[in-house]
């Protein structure tokens, strides 16, 4: 089966849903060897992947992925990485600002794969607890809004791809399809994208998958969030229409500032700069980047009307320090309410 799927590719010809959806699942139960995968990834890295593609693929990993139900509405925040912008874990920040007011959120992701801080990572840096157990993921949701789901504990399928993934170290199929996969299949996220062609790919595919409201970014200066110092395209699902435009920091009342002070070099300097964010001691470009992307996960979760509403119910967290406060309680320290 999946000589006659490599052999199709070949021939420069496209998968049906069906078919995609076949040839994941051999991928996910061990029977492809790693030269057919190798090959496989690269020649959709070499044309791209269709939406009808793209739905196949998901299908299969929901089915083969260890399911979390949970009764509340959550959001996620997750994105596709490999920009290679060397920033802070930004969507990480924004979950924290986020959760500290009341939105329930399910933070899928890994460790480091093609960034330099994965939210695994900083989390650990931080001094959160990553849920080890689905049962303590979702006790962690209920008691405290927000919870880490670890990919590699709810898709253990893939290690039948991780060895090829590693060794071909250029982004591939997977890291477009890990936002899509989520263990609680969220209907409402925030999803930074490497590029505006895949944003297009990826709305298509969660309508055709039922989602209520995501919101894909992708910004002209290269970073797979909202920018704070370029515009941002954003491609919006929302109850079953797709929309696109560009949003700019004067759009949510924030001033531009520079990549360069976003930048880290490690999962540590990523965790030390989100301190000072919360503490209200970093620099405006970094306070500001977490304010903007934090204001449309916001609007994505239906709190506000609009991003610009969001920016300033996330600034009134930061400056109240509240979200200070839910780091404290996440980390189990000791939290003095009335100095903030």
């Amino acid at each position: 089966m999946f000589e006659q799927i490599l052999e199709k590719c070949l021939m420069h010809e496209t998968l049906t849903e069906e078919e995609a959806y076949r040839a994941m699942m051999e991928l996910m139960t061990g029977t492809v060897n790693d030269s057919q995968i190798a090959s496989f990834l690269t020649i959709l890295r070499f044309r791209g992947e269709t939406v009808d593609e793209m739905v196949g693929f998901v299908r299969a990993m929901r089915e083969k992925m260890l399911a979390l139900d949970v009764d509340e509405e959550v959001i996620d925040t997750c994105g596709t990485g490999g920009d290679g912008s060397g920033t802070f874990n930004i969507s990480t920040a924004v979950a924290l600002v986020v959760s500290s007011l009341g939105v329930k959120v399910a933070k899928h992701g890994n460790r480091a794969v093609s960034s330099k801080s994965g939210s695994a990572d900083v989390f650990e840096h931080l001094g959160v607890p990553i849920q080890t157990t689905a049962l303590e993921a979702k006790e962690a949701l209920r008691t405290n809004g927000l919870t880490f789901l670890f990919a590699p504990l709810y898709h253990e399928a893939m290690k039948y791809v991780a060895k090829t993934r590693r060794d071909l170290r250029f982004r591939t199929v997977f890291n477009v399809l890990g936002p899509l996969v989520n263990p609680v299949r969220p209907k409402r996220q925030l999803i930074g994208v490497h590029s505006l062609d895949y944003a297009k790919k990826m709305a298509e595919t969660l309508k055709r998958l039922h989602s209520i409201h995501v919101v894909f970014v992708t910004s002209r200066d290269g970073l797979d969030e909202c920018s704070i110092a370029a515009e941002t395209d954003v491609v919006e699902l929302k109850e079953g229409r797709i929309l696109q435009y560009t949003l700019a920091p004067e759009d949510v009342g924030l001033r531009r500032g520079l990549l360069t002070h976003l930048r880290v070099n490690s999962a540590e300097e990523s965790a030390r700069l989100i301190e000072q964010i919360f503490a209200g001691e970093a620099n405006e470009s970094a306070t500001n980047i977490v304010l903007f992307n934090a204001g449309v996960a916001l609007y994505v979760a239906g709190i506000v009307s609009d991003a610009a509403a969001g920016v300033a119910l996330a600034k009134e967290a930061l400056d109240s320090k509240r979200a200070l406060a839910h780091l404290q309680q996440l980390r189990g320290e000791r939290v003095c309410l009335n100095k903030f």
